[in-house]
Formats: C-alpha cells, structure tokens, sequence
C-alpha cells in the first residue's frame, strides 16, 4: 500500500512539516500528498496529489461529522450541516494550511509558482486534504482523526465568520432573522464605460426603521458587488450595537 516512489530525489522529505503535525508519515507519501499537478505535468506526469486529496476529503468530513454531532448535541441536522460546510470549505482548510506553513512545501509547477500558486485558497485547501489523507495511510484512522480535531476544532470559535466568508449573502439574511430585522436591502449603482463597469452595492439592514448595519461592497458585476457588501454588512451585523439613527 506504501509503494510509492520519491518525487524528487534529489529532495530530503519534509520532516520539518511531519514533525509540526506530530505524523509518523511514510515520507513518499507525505511528498506525493505536498505535488501539485502542474509540478507532475511539468516532470512527465509523475503521480500527483489528486487521489491522496480524494481520500483526505472523505476522512476530514467523516472527522468533523462526528465531533459536530457530539460537541452540539442541541443542533438540528440543518445546523449541524452548515457548520460542517464552514469547517471544511476551502476558506478554512486554507486559513489551516497557512498555520502550519504549507505552501512552503508544495511542489508547484512553475507557471502556478510564478503566480502565487503556494498562497492559492484553492490550492492550499486541496493539499491540506492531501496531507490528511497521507497520514490515514501512514499511520492509520486513529492518527488522521487526531491530526484533523486539532488543526480544525481552533476554528469553531470563528466558524460563524467561515460560514459568512463562504456564502455572505446567506450568513447576512440568517444573521438579521436572529436580530429579528427585516431582510437586507441591496441598492446597486454602476459607473463606467459599458466594456469597463463598476458596481457599487450599498447594503442595509434595518429594524423598526433603524439601521443596524450598513456597508458598501464594489465588483465587476452586480453580484459581486452585492457579495462583498453582504460579507461588510454581515461583519458591521455580527458586531451588535443599539443600531444607527432611525430612517424615514
């Protein structure tokens, strides 16, 4: 099961990494789980981390599943399924990747090194699930699952902001319902020539006619700038206060 050759030879395994996540990794897999496909196409389409990454997926859900349901026994399946999707967005497993340094190890190909691909969300998050499923080869369920609470059970604290950083346009009309406030208010203007449009969205939320939150978001298209000005909003929101002066 641990054949697997060395991606680079001429390359020592990353134990620095290994022993920061306290894994006793097989070091070819733990190289494997760190090569990004450019990196493999680039050398003659050497084995890269898109099956490790499968595996990893399915032990990180299966992981933050079951410490869900035992850390809130009072949350409905509907609660439970949307703090899930917040731990184990790209957001989160991104922010973690960063934590332990991750994108110093990754093999990238020189096209996605030379724009940034070690800093990438996508790319970060991919390899973080990688890792985790090279260490349920290397050591075993018991170890991956050790490894998974303690690199995501830090993030319960801010999973609210995941979940909003996620999908802010949802996080804001859940969050206004618990304020009891009316459902956001999105007023959009562009400027701009037609080929070169802003959109500046001004975002609102108001309760009993005073404004509890309030913020501008700016995009390329409408809903992107309805995006960011949600995620502003939500942020201003989540913050609480007494609200703005009444509105007419």
């Amino acid at each position: 099961m641990h054949d697997v050759k060395i991606i680079d030879p001429d390359a020592a395994p990353s134990a620095e990494l290994a022993g920061g996540l306290g894994v006793d990794f097989v070091p070819a897999l733990l190289e494997l789980a760190l090569t990004h496909r450019s990196y493999a196409v680039e050398n003659g389409g050497i084995p890269d981390n898109q099956r490790l990454e499968f595996l990893g997926d399915s032990i990180l859900g299966q992981a933050v599943t079951v410490m869900l349901y035992s850390t809130y026994p009072d949350y409905t399946e509907g609660q439970l399924s949307r703090l899930r999707a917040s731990l184990v967005s790209t957001v989160a497993l991104a922010e973690i990747a960063r934590g332990i340094d991750l994108g110093a190890y990754l093999h990238l190909g020189r096209g996605e090194h030379l724009t940034g691909g070690n800093n990438k969300d996508s790319v970060l998050a991919d390899t973080m699930e990688a890792v985790i499923g090279a260490a349920y080869l290397s050591a075993g369920v018991e170890v991956a699952t050790e490894l998974i609470l303690r690199l995501v059970e830090p993030k319960l604290a801010v999973v609210w902001r995941l979940g909003a950083e996620q999908d802010p346009k949802t996080a804001l009309q859940e969050l206004a319902d618990t304020r009891g406030a009316e459902p956001p208010r999105y007023e959009v203007e562009g400027s701009g020539l037609e080929h070169d449009r802003s959109f500046t969205a001004t975002v609102t939320v108001l309760k009993k006619k005073r404004v509890l939150a309030q913020a501008q978001g700016v995009g390329t298209s409408k809903k992107q700038a309805e995006v960011a000005g949600a995620l502003a909003a939500w942020h201003q929101l989540s913050e609480g206060g007494d609200g703005a002066p009444a509105v007419s």
